[in-house]
């Protein structure tokens, strides 16, 4: 790729400059834009700017306001659960930030194929039908065949009435080829992020592999190249300044969509957390509220995507993250690896304690409380994974998500998952205030056929049917 080609997602000049020239904006070009973004049409980068140099608390307050308005107009009620499942922590890179850089000298760990079917099935246990998959860079311990085994093996398991029916993963940039085998893998999304795309800071804090910046800024063009399209972005807030990063998201963001014809299906917002064993300080470090004002100019700006939120950061964020532009979160997480049932124990207990862990989690709640916690918000609970296996990908999902039709489908479908939830896994409050949740949502589906349609299916899980889907 050239310098030209950097430019189109990456244009150093260009941000700078807009951030400096739209340092206090007005009230009425702020407001100007928040009637611009109603349209759900998206932002201009100058507009971004101008919302990221608000310090207005009042305008700030208005900004989260009209967030609130387009999630619910888009992806409404529902929060989609899943949990990361760490196969491998062996790593060749030397990111400064990171736990696994290899100067950590604690003991490394693979899983074996027994041991992953082991954790998988501990996690369907718990309700859980859709895993993101981690693995360090290392060309020796996690091929890519061995990443597709450990997918194959993953898709093979089953427990009572649960499986896992999406699978996603985030490996290390790798080449067409690769990105093929984990095609033909029935991968959902491939989720990749360029941690800062601030050039400078990239190469300084990255040794090793991962150092090459044009590698990890182009990576989804190659997973595209080999099929895969649905494509997840993030940057790691705290290691260059916020805005810049927000700026350079929402232009990648834009060059897939026209590169592509389809935009990014996830935008991940993680937060820098400290963690034993790295020394590292980052040096623009984010705020809570920074972070929520970021879910929010976020969700202005590219309506139509996905947002994911992990357990790195405290319930009380989170649920205020929900609100704003987040649909998609972890639960019930561990971040080491083997961190999910006796048979496949850690090297060390926790990752808070010992260090073993990728980074420090803020949210230790397990699935069950997270349900509950939902219930109690308002929100739908869903475990759907049916636009995947509907071939509702790539631009087929972008053509009703950019309308905000997704939610014919995602209604009836995240109260199926539900469901399922509260007949096989859910404690008896859950399923208490589950079932009173469901009935609310029943009667907010617009279409009278698709209500009775979902109440037939609905009858059909009581009595032992699964995995009924729109």
């Amino acid at each position: 790729m050239t310098i030209e080609n950097i430019k189109d997602i990456v244009d150093d000049e260009l941000f700078n400059k807009l951030l400096l020239g739209t340092i206090d904006p007005t009230q009425e070009i702020i407001l100007k834009i928040l009637k611009k973004a109603s349209k759900k049409k998206g932002l201009s980068l100058e507009d971004v700017a101008a919302l990221c140099n608000c310090t207005d608390p009042v305008l700030i307050a208005k900004i989260f306001e009209f967030a609130y308005k387009i999630k619910q107009d888009i992806y409404g009620e529902r929060i989609v659960l899943f949990a990361p499942l760490y196969i491998s922590d062996f790593c060749v890179n030397d990111c400064e930030y990171c736990n696994f850089h290899c100067r950590n000298n604690s003991p490394r760990r693979k899983l074996s194929l027994e041991e992953v079917a082991s954790q998988t099935k501990a996690l369907v246990d718990m309700g859980h039908k859709r895993l993101l998959l981690e693995f360090g860079e290392h060309p020796v311990e996690n091929p890519i065949d061995y990443v597709v085994d450990t997918i194959n093996t993953i898709y093979k398991t089953k427990s009572k009435n649960g499986e896992i029916r999406r699978v996603n993963v985030n490996i290390a940039a790798t080449t067409v080829e690769n990105y093929r085998k984990l095609k033909e893998a029935g991968i959902g999304t491939y989720q990749l992020f360029q941690e800062t795309y601030h050039r400078p800071t990239f190469e300084k804090l990255h040794h090793g592999p991962k150092a090459k910046y044009e590698r990890q800024l182009f990576a989804h063009n190659k997973a595209f190249e080999a099929g895969i399209d649905d494509l997840g972005i993030g940057v790691l807030y705290g290691l260059y300044d916020w805005r810049y990063e927000v700026l350079a998201l929402v232009s990648h963001a834009a060059y897939m969509d026209k590169t592509f014809g389809v935009g990014p299906h996830t935008i991940s917002v993680p937060r820098f957390q400290e963690t034993p064993g790295v020394d590292f300080k980052p040096p623009y470090p984010v705020s809570e509220d920074e972070l929520l004002k970021i879910v929010a100019i976020l969700r202005l700006a590219v309506p139509y995507t996905g947002m994911i939120i992990s357990t790195r950061e405290r319930p009380e964020i989170r649920e205020q993250a929900f609100k704003l532009g987040i649909s998609q979160t972890s639960a019930g997480s561990r971040v080491e690896v083997g961190g999910y049932d006796e048979n496949s124990k850690p090297v060390t207990k926790s990752p808070k304690d010992d260090g073993c862990g990728q980074f420090t989690t803020h949210d230790p709640r397990t699935l069950d409380q997270i349900v509950i916690s939902l219930c109690d918000q308002g929100l739908l609970p869903s475990f759907c994974t049916a636009c995947y296996r509907s071939l509702r990908t790539g631009e087929s999902f972008m053509e009703i998500a950019k309308p905000g039709n997704i939610h014919n489908f995602c209604r009836p479908n995240g109260i199926l998952t539900f469901k399922e939830y509260l007949l096989d896994y859910a404690s008896p409050l859950a399923k208490q205030k589950g079932e009173k949740l469901i009935r609310e949502y029943l009667d907010k589906i617009p279409s009278k056929k698709r209500r009775e349609e979902t109440m037939e299916r609905l009858a059909r899980l009581e009595k032992g049917e699964r995995d009924l889907y729109f």
